[in-house]
């Protein structure tokens, strides 16, 4: 990564940000005050972590010496049912516990698939509305954004009420213009665009959406696969899927 400069040599700024330029050739803004504010919001973060660690190490020492948990948890039940006088059969405390825990079952179960059903929701409201008013999809991708939400929402996910993106191995994507920060809708659903093999194919103005391309289905004339977008987007959404996955570009014919 190196810094952008002009012709007379002097650094290039952007909203009065350097700019920099990543070794792929991507532009970003540096913006050094939030990346400051990040480390120091890093570094509280680590001692907070450290010091729950020291506090979990010693409360742990008191435990020393118990090599099977479940057998002691279920001596220390025995001695409570003997110093409350219970003495019932144990086969009949545990129906007793089948029972109880049935009925707390029964009661929020209900209240457990309302949660799930207004989560579903919320990740289509959140999720789905930003596919549908990304302006980087509106200018730059040539599919319809619930085709492209097909394809890339689930390395979205909704965490702490914020979106969250996610590469195809599961791990966080941070932004290159904010380091340390996760990267929002517009700057994750680039990257990942641009990460994607056949991404030619559903941007526009690239493939073989020129001049030269073919007209009509099959391949053109480099070996690459062209359909013009007036027959694409009469196909149901999973053909379009289809077509997407099998490296077909659209043209404007």
């Amino acid at each position: 990564m190196k810094l952008k400069l002009d012709a007379d040599g002097h650094v290039v700024v952007q909203d009065g940000k350097p700019v920099y330029v990543h070794d792929d050739g991507k532009e970003v803004a540096f913006d050094a005050a939030t990346t400051i504010s990040t480390i120091a919001r890093l570094n509280s973060e680590a001692k907070g972590h450290r010091e729950a660690k020291e506090t979990a190490e010693k409360a742990l020492k008191a435990f020393e010496g118990i090599s099977d948990p479940e057998a002691a948890l279920r001596a220390m039940t025995t001695l409570k049912n003997l110093d409350d006088k219970k003495l019932v059969d144990a086969g009949e405390v545990e129906k007793v516990k089948a029972e109880a825990i049935k009925a707390v079952r029964a009661e929020f179960e209900p209240i457990v698939k309302e949660r799930d059903s207004l989560k579903g929701e919320l990740y289509g409201e959140k999720i789905g509305g930003s596919f549908a008013r990304s302006k980087f999809i509106a200018d730059k991708i040539a599919i319809p954004s619930d085709l492209l939400q097909a394809r890339f929402g689930n390395n979205f996910e909704i965490k702490d009420g914020k979106i969250v993106a996610k590469d195809h191995a599961g791990n966080a994507i941070y932004s290159r213009a904010k380091p340390g920060e996760v990267a929002d809708f517009e700057e994750a659903i680039e990257m990942l665009v641009d990460a994607y093999p056949q991404k030619d194919s559903i941007m526009k103005g690239t493939g073989s959406s020129g001049s030269g391309a073919r007209p009509g289905g099959g391949n053109s004339g480099n070996g690459a696969k062209a359909m013009p977008r007036s027959q694409f987007e009469k196909l149901a959404p999973a053909e379009q899927m289809a077509k997407m996955k099998d490296g077909f570009t659209l043209t404007e014919a």
